[in-house]
């Protein structure tokens, strides 16, 4: 069977939840309390089966603090995928949204894009605190080619839908692979398992 091995990248600004999304995903659970940010950046591997390949993604979940700004250029560098995230509780998160969209479309052109809003459980519960109205970050999803999701990690609502969309599309034509024969780095030992920068916060 084939493996594909995709580089994944999560932006956004601290606190959206971008590390909530990622223990949700592969660990499929939600830490209750304050979070420490990340430092740098914190990597996983989770592997999916896609139609008759093995789609290992390979997620770089970066710092959301603009003092990181220029470390997390590192992270998304030769990324096929970036998550951008934002807070649809905080309007100044999808303006940080559009900044990290814009240095993709400048740094990474072969790079595709998924628009996140995330804790859709709270304006679920209640309306009036959405600050980020769907149809607006809808044009602007469609604006830039992006897909959009609103997705939350408390309840896992669209987490998954999010990342194997990801997967799917990165098993299509629209993204270059490479089979494990021609070379591509294996991500499969790291498969579950966080492997921490140097100076990454727990």
């Amino acid at each position: 069977m084939m493996r594909v091995d995709a580089k994944v990248v999560m932006l956004g600004k601290e606190s959206v939840g971008k590390t909530s999304l990622v223990e949700r995903y592969v660990h499929q659970r939600f830490l209750v309390g304050p979070y420490q940010n990340t430092i740098g950046a914190a990597f996983v591997a989770k592997s999916i089966q896609v139609g008759d390949k093995v789609v290992t993604l390979g997620i770089w979940d970066t710092a959301g603090s603009e003092r990181y700004e220029a470390m997390s250029r590192i992270y998304y560098r030769g990324a096929r995928a970036a998550i951008v995230c934002y807070d649809l509780t905080d309007s100044s998160s999808f303006q940080r949204a559009r900044f990290w969209v814009k240095e993709l479309q400048n740094c990474e052109e072969h790079c595709q894009i998924y628009l996140c809003g995330t804790k859709v459980d709270l304006v679920d519960a209640d309306r009036s605190i959405r600050q980020i109205d769907r149809h607006d970050a809808q044009d602007f999803a469609d604006e830039i080619g992006a897909q959009l999701f609103e997705t939350s990690s408390k309840s896992g609502n669209n987490v998954d839908e999010l990342f194997h969309r990801v997967a799917d599309d990165y098993n299509s034509s629209s993204f270059q692979y490479m089979s494990e024969d021609s070379g591509a780095v294996d991500l499969g030992q790291k498969k579950d398992s966080y492997f921490y920068s140097c100076c990454h916060g727990n």
